[in-house]
């Protein structure tokens, strides 16, 4: 049974309880976790070579860190993770109305040291502070020097507190957090005189407000995030405060479609079971993520500004919930995605790139949504051909066989129109052509797909429905 936590300063001490800076706290709980073979980062893909050795080093090196790379990299996700290497409780001086969290053996603030000075140690109060409330975040649009630093309290100043008081102070979210770790995303858009303040903080750990200057002894842990192509911008952000963060962490996108692919299914949480249970075969999947890395390399996307892992993880949703819905209104069990529901992508994926058009006149979003998904098709469908070898299946759709396709048609008319099944099917995909009307439909759908993104066969619109023919 776990002894109950001390409630006055007299069975803190006699409890045996060190005071310890937040990075020395950190340090030493990641090294034992490190040493037990703990997972570090659970539901962290694809970093484990990379950024994670690069976080250790700066943990270990007690520096501040700046998380550098473009959107959807999971640098806020890191940062957060980061709470779980500090203790679980730590203590703190239980003053009313006192704004900060004090060790209960240095308090910083002027209420804190009286207190402690006036009360005998077995009425200090003592209370316990939660791992998970010992991180504040905020994102520097419209951010304010009061928000994160402080400012003058005027209602103190209307009762009577002198201007050049301690008291007539109101804390922002920094010092509210010493003995606690404090982020803020999108470093180069704060205002230039934030960026002062938090190079005091980060230089000498103190705090001014207005001019009057106080000599916190703060303990806290600063982590920023920025995007490379506004961070390495001249101008802004200021080269002293650039100067005092102790380790930059560069982020990146998958290296591999397979771990974007892990993210995204890791991600999207989606339950494929139940009285409508969905199928996704792997090539679909592939499908998807290949959309976001097509993306990455389009010149119609800006690309200083990246393409989030978000976008995969919705379109992904998209594609599963125009398959549910098909299921639904067929009564198809399973119901199994196709390259018509992609039709539905515009929705889900339009809002989440920032296209560069300048150098094109004639392509609109959708146009440019439309030849990135065309370009994930072609590339995935290549690669089955030089694996597995597609011409046995491509053969049976160059005989004049004319196949009309849309995301509610049923799947049984794919059948109709292909009743003869290549071996070929059984060996290109993980999933067998033969045993599902809707696997095969889907399967039937890909090959299509990838004959007309390859030029080997012609596609016609009408209604929302497709016509592939040779």
């Amino acid at each position: 049974m776990t002894a109950p936590r001390p409630t006055n300063l007299l069975e803190l001490r006699a409890s045996g309880w060190q005071s310890r800076s937040v990075k020395s706290e950190l340090r030493d709980n990641y090294l034992t976790a490190l040493k037990d073979g703990a997972t570090l980062f659970p539901g962290i893909v694809g970093y484990d070579e990379t950024v994670i050795p690069e976080i250790s080093i700066a943990i270990l090196a007690g520096h501040d860190m700046l998380f550098l790379g473009e959107k959807g990299q999971a640098k806020s996700r890191l940062m957060r993770s980061l709470v779980r290497f500090l203790d679980e409780y730590i203590p703190y001086l239980d003053i009313p109305g006192c704004p900060i969290h004090e060790d209960p053996y240095a308090p910083i603030t002027k209420m804190g040291r009286e207190y402690l000075r006036n009360t005998p140690e077995s009425n200090v109060r003592i209370a316990w502070w939660h791992r998970n409330d010992r991180y504040a975040e905020r994102l520097a649009p419209g951010t304010k020097f009061a928000d994160i630093i402080g400012e003058i309290d005027p209602a103190k100043l209307a009762a009577g507190t002198s201007m050049s008081a301690e008291e007539a102070l109101h804390f922002g979210l920094i010092p509210r957090m010493h003995r606690g770790i404090f982020a803020m995303n999108e470093v180069p858009e704060l205002d230039e005189l934030i960026q002062v303040g938090l190079f005091n903080i980060l230089e000498e750990r103190d705090v001014q407000i207005r001019g009057y200057p106080i000599q916190f002894d703060l303990d806290v842990l600063i982590l920023f995030s920025a995007n490379p192509s506004t961070y390495n911008r001249s101008g802004k952000v200021i080269p002293q405060l650039k100067d005092r963060i102790g380790s930059l962490i560069q982020t990146h996108y998958p290296r591999e479609r397979a771990l974007g692919i892990e993210i995204m299914e890791q991600e999207a949480g989606i339950d494929l079971g139940g009285p409508f249970p969905v199928l996704v075969p792997y090539f679909m999947k592939e499908i998807v993520e290949q959309i976001s890395i097509s993306a990455r390399k389009s010149k119609y996307v800006d690309q200083a500004s990246g393409v989030s892992a978000r976008f995969s993880i919705a379109n992904y949703r998209t594609m599963i919930a125009s398959a549910r819905h098909r299921g639904v209104r067929l009564g198809e069990k399973p119901a199994v995605p196709r390259i018509s529901d992609l039709g539905h992508l515009p929705t889900s994926a339009l809002g989440k790139l920032e296209l560069d058009l300048m150098g094109s006149h004639q392509m609109n979003e959708k146009q440019v949504l439309e030849a990135i998904v065309a370009d994930a098709i072609r590339t995935v469908f290549e690669e089955y051909v030089d694996t597995h070898g597609l011409d046995e299946i491509a053969d049976v759709f160059s005989k004049g066989v004319k196949i009309e396709v849309g995301d509610m048609l049923p799947s049984s008319e794919y059948a109709k129109r292909l009743k003869r099944v290549p071996k070929a099917w059984e060996k290109a995909f993980e999933v067998n052509a033969s045993d599902s009307e809707a696997v095969r439909a889907s399967c039937v759908e890909f090959i299509l797909a990838g004959l007309y993104a390859s030029d080997r066969i012609s596609r016609a619109t009408r209604h929302g429905r497709i016509t592939y023919e040779i």
